[in-house]
């Protein structure tokens, strides 16, 4: 059945190279499709038993909420995130956030490879091959993901909560894609989206002033 679907879960046309200086690109659902990953990890989940269950629900529940209540810039989102986790729970915010790098994390990098879009990433490495410049632009931890991906290679800036210099607010807020295009050294308005939400990517890339495709 995975293999099905990863046969099936790249599917968006390649798209002419297009006159943007810089793309910046969504990691999760973007670079991979997300649900059969989902399923994979989906059995993984349920034995791992109720406590990590309870904690990785509560942690992506309090991911949605700050998309929309945080609206000042704060040191970090992803410690925000863990610290509201914590505190739902009763546990320990470094108990969140062991169990957040294991099941979120290190767990899902086994096979998230198996379920690259290929399409997507031949056109990057091709819109590179013309000098284009490219960007990670993601609201959890990347680089071990990338790394499992193969692709670190292919970006000249990571911007992911969780990670060093990441950003001040969650998508839909613009601040990551703002950030990435300083660091790019590109106008906003030469910079073209890449993600697998509207509500977040899409929204994000409208209020920076940027392009935007939809995949998946």
């Amino acid at each position: 059945m995975l293999d099905n679907l990863r046969e099936t879960c790249d599917t968006a046309p390649i798209m002419a190279l297009s006159p943007y200086a810089a793309w910046l690109v969504d990691l999760d659902g973007t670079l991979y499709s997300a649900l059969p990953l989902k399923l994979a990890m989906g059995a993984e989940v349920l034995l791992a038993g109720p406590v990590t269950l309870r904690i990785i629900r509560r942690f992506r529940k309090e991911h949605e909420r700050l998309r929309t209540e945080l609206h000042d810039e704060v040191g970090s989102p992803y410690a925000l995130q863990l610290d509201r986790t914590a505190a739902a729970l009763g546990v320990p915010a470094a108990e969140v956030e062991a169990h957040v790098r294991e099941w979120m994390v290190r767990r899902p990098s086994k096979w998230i490879a198996r379920f690259r879009r290929t399409r997507l990433l031949d056109e990057l490495a091709a819109f590179r091959a013309e000098g284009g410049k490219t960007a990670l632009v993601s609201d959890y931890p990347a680089l071990a993901k990338l790394e499992a991906l193969g692709l670190r290679a292919q970006f000249d800036v990571v911007v992911a909560n969780g990670e060093p210099d990441g950003p001040r607010r969650l998508k839909p807020h613009p601040d990551g894609y703002l950030q990435a295009a300083s660091r790019l050294g590109v106008a906003p308005d030469r910079c073209l989206v890449i993600g697998d939400r509207d509500d977040a990517d899409g929204e994000a890339a409208r209020a920076a002033g940027m392009g935007f495709r939809k995949v998946g």
